[in-house]
């Protein structure tokens, strides 16, 4: 975790590419698809060349983030590549006691409870994502025209993993500590949001083409709770990445109710889960944002011609809120891949889009 981070690279020039104009305001050659967690395990060949590494540990290791981010681009022929890590790779590389538990997900040893804990928090340094910048680099050179997403987890979804300790179904610790103690809770989303505009600047200075911020849980929330106790955050990450110039996109699970604020944080692009459509969507967000979305992931179990059903319902609707006002539309699942998804449906449905 020591690797020095590479000098700053000259981003590649992509005039051509869907998912960037889409992202742009501009009219896409086709329409671009790519899908969250499409590196991962649905796919063979990622359960063998992960097997036996943990988690993290393939993160820090730039030839194999850059293998397994490859590996459905070339599969699948998507329209973007999407950075192989995780949100809490940041926190990992600052020094933070945590791993990725199989079947659980993220646990954090110390659990973040007081203003003590927040001010005994590791501040994250460049160099600390030095590998996570060198597989970018090797990424770019190998994508081609295809351009590469990079990520991070917006300071909400980080906070609630560092006050629950893990995944929470009801959020009850970090809610009581919102509530109780505001002062706190701010000062651990600010420290957060440094760690965040820290690792996105670090890929961004690699070359990545477009960011994605993930308030994965923010669904969790209220409107009136998102505004005061969240959107101040977001709005200063994703300020702080405005000068890179590149498609900022924002995605949230469950946030049918908080997309008009999630807009008003400075994506570019707003992400919509399943729940809602698309031209729902693009009322509540407001004109001026692309959207990203937004088929059921678990759709892709019931075979083609419900497959076809549905990503021909989601594009009508896609056009119907590009008539209202939205500035383009890329093509995702409403979350990420499935593990036992058959990759072949996500092939099939790659094809289907660019065919309409």
């Amino acid at each position: 975790m020591d690797i020095s981070t590479p000098a700053s690279t000259a981003r590649r020039v992509l005039p051509d590419a869907p998912l960037l104009a889409a992202a742009g305001g501009r009219a896409p050659v086709r329409r671009p698809v790519w899908f969250m967690r499409q590196a991962g395990r649905s796919l063979p060949e990622y359960r063998e060349i992960r097997s036996g590494i943990g988690m993290l540990e393939s993160c820090f290791d730039p030839a194999l983030v850059c293998e397994i981010t490859m590996q459905p681009v070339r599969r699948h022929g998507v329209d973007a590549a999407i950075l192989f890590s995780d949100i809490v790779v940041p926190l990992k590389a600052a020094g933070i006691d945590l791993d990725i538990v199989a079947g659980t997900g993220p646990v954090v040893a110390n659990p973040v409870r007081s203003i003590a804990d927040v001010a005994a928090l590791p501040r994250l340094v460049p160099e600390e994502v030095g590998a996570v910048a060198q597989a970018v680099q090797l990424l770019t050179a190998e994508l081609g025209s295809t351009p590469l997403i990079g990520f991070a987890g917006a300071p909400f979804t980080l906070a609630s993993y560092l006050v629950e300790g893990g995944p929470s179904r009801n959020h009850e610790r970090t809610k009581a500590l919102m509530h109780s103690d505001p002062k706190t809770w701010h000062a651990l989303l600010g420290t957060l949001a440094d760690t965040t505009i820290t690792f996105l600047q670090a890929q961004l200075r690699a070359g990545v083409d477009a960011i994605q911020l993930f308030d994965s849980w923010a669904g969790a929330l209220s409107l009136a709770e998102y505004r005061e106790f969240v959107l101040p955050h977001s709005e200063r990450v994703f300020a702080e990445v405005t000068s890179a110039k590149v498609p900022r996109i924002h995605f949230g699970v469950g946030t049918g109710e908080l997309l008009g604020a999630m807009g008003e944080a400075g994506a570019d692009v707003v992400g919509v889960d399943w729940r809602i459509p698309l031209d729902v969507a693009a009322r509540r967000v407001g004109p001026g944002k692309a959207l990203q979305g937004n088929l059921d992931p678990a759709v892709l179990f019931a075979g083609p011609a419900a497959v076809e059903k549905q990503v021909r319902r989601i594009t009508a609707e896609a056009d119907a809120a590009l008539a209202a006002g939205a500035t383009g539309h890329i093509f995702n699942l409403g979350h990420g891949v499935l593990p036992d998804t058959d990759p072949g449906a996500l092939t099939a449905l790659v094809e289907l889009v660019h065919s309409l």
